[in-house]
């Protein structure tokens, strides 16, 4: 297994993929440290997660160079990703506590009834590489911090980040066995969670593995988690603010170089504003810098893989077959290197691949429509349902139209993103569950009823007194 670096093709690092005695060890180091774990203290595991916020933060800087090695991304934004992880670590460091409090419960005259939350047991989580530290640690942080241990398969481009994360857990001092990494191909995750030692997963990725990681669970009865794709729309509406709407919008569409689930992909805008709108989201868009990662001026980096740029070009090449019209970009800036420039398409017409499918690179379609029926109609013309954006002045508006469209998560006058403090999930073909905040921590908890009563005694079992 080895990573290579996107933007000069050359190898980083060769790894020794886990023998299946490798994973079966592993496996009994995550069911051995569980049994010890989960009788910690909330405020004991706290203050362990505290720690790794603090790692994480000395360590921005090496931790961010070797994301942008392994797949790419602008160093700026894997700094700002570092930090993000180290704030998603304070959050369930001072409020794990709470959300995990006993529920009461009423009941009967002298009993007791309330809900207690404990851990499930290894759970193995399954991530994608175009967030290489915050998709571990929005699973990790909430699940350790309940009680659980963590079993990592990452992507197997980025085996450094993987290891490195298992490194920050390992220093900041949780047990052997708590948070551990399989360098494993994905063929072999069925096996994984088939085994009777891993009690549930979360997956970030694809519909397919989506599939294939829930199918696998539910034969063998157990809980998943599935954050999946997505083709977000962002509506911007004939009263909204068109300055902030369309520079949020350029960033929203190529922030990571576009390679989010969450990203800003299918830009619907009321005709009143459309031109107007046209105009300043190109100009803003072709104001972004692509170029070396390492730089902190670039804005976007080369796509994570050749064949992955490739993908792109051939989603927009068949879309511009179809009919649509290239406003800008619309061609590899090298055929030889991973690199695809800030694209916009307009008169995007019906199931071409931009419209259809999701377009995993800085690929953005506008629509043109007449009125907020129309705009709330296009935006639910998708099969995914993760997030969405809503542009207006008029807040009561922006609410009506949030409620008519089917996502998880709808954001108005501001971008889709993650956030520790807010549930995070999908609907449709974007998966169930939810992440982060107190919904997160509670996924993977057994919420145990306890009824406790005084036993009744009869006149033959009271004890004599003198």
């Amino acid at each position: 297994m080895k990573s290579s670096n996107p933007a000069t093709g050359e190898t980083v690092e060769t790894y020794d993929e886990h023998t299946e005695s490798d994973v079966d060890d592993r496996l009994s180091n995550a069911e051995t440290a569980f049994e010890s774990w989960r009788e910690r203290p909330v405020t004991e595991r706290e203050t362990k997660l505290a720690a790794v916020a603090t790692l994480l933060r000395e360590r921005t800087e090496e931790y961010a160079e070797l994301m942008t090695r392994e797949m790419g991304k602008p160093i700026a934004q894997a700094e700002a990703e570092v930090e993000k992880c180290a704030w998603v670590c304070d959050h369930y460091a001072e409020h794990a506590g709470r959300y995990l409090q006993d529920e009461q419960h009423p009941s009967p005259p002298g009993s007791s009834v309330k809900t207690v939350h404990e851990p499930l047991g290894p759970v193995l989580a399954v991530m994608p590489w175009n967030f290489p530290f915050w998709q571990v640690f929005r699973f990790a942080a909430p699940y350790l911090t309940a009680g659980n241990v963590g079993l990592l398969k990452h992507a197997s481009n980025v085996p450094g980040c993987a290891l490195a994360i298992e490194e920050v857990f390992r220093d900041a001092g949780y047990p052997e066995g708590a948070f551990q990494s399989l360098l494993i191909p994905s063929d072999r995750v069925d096996d994984v969670l088939s085994d009777d030692r891993v009690k549930a997963a979360t997956l970030t990725g694809s519909g397919p593995a989506g599939r294939a990681v829930a199918g696998t669970a539910g034969e063998n009865l157990k809980k998943t988690v599935l954050e999946l794709g997505g083709s977000d729309p962002y509506v911007v509406l004939d009263d909204a603010d068109v300055e902030a709407a369309a520079t949020t919008g350029a960033w929203a569409r190529n922030l990571n170089g576009g390679q989010s689930c969450i990203a800003a992909k299918r830009f619907v805008v009321h005709d009143a504003v459309y031109e107007e709108f046209i105009e300043r989201f190109v100009t803003e868009i072709e104001s972004f810098t692509v170029g070396d990662p390492m730089d902190h001026d670039t804005d976007v980096g080369p796509q994570a893989r050749q064949d992955l740029m490739e993908g792109i070009h051939e989603q927009v090449t068949a879309s511009v077959d179809a009919g649509a019209t290239v406003l800008t970009g619309g061609e590899p800036l090298d055929d030889d290197e991973p690199y695809y420039p800030p694209t916009v398409l307009a008169d995007v017409p019906p199931g071409c691949p931009v419209d259809a499918e999701e377009v995993f690179g800085p690929v953005a379609a506008v629509y043109r429509v007449p009125d907020e029926e129309a705009a709330v109609e296009k935006a639910n013309d998708t099969e995914f349902g993760l997030g969405a954006s809503i542009w207006t002045d008029d807040l009561d508006c922006g609410e009506r139209v949030a409620s008519r469209i089917d996502a998880g998560c709808t954001y108005i006058n501001e971008l889709v993103k993650s956030d520790p403090r807010v549930p995070f999930g999908g609907v449709n073909e974007s998966g169930y569950g939810r992440e982060l905040s107190e919904a997160g921590i509670k996924e993977f908890v057994n919420r145990k009823t306890v009824w406790s009563q005084q036993a009744e005694t009869s006149d033959d079992d009271e004890v004599p007194t003198e």
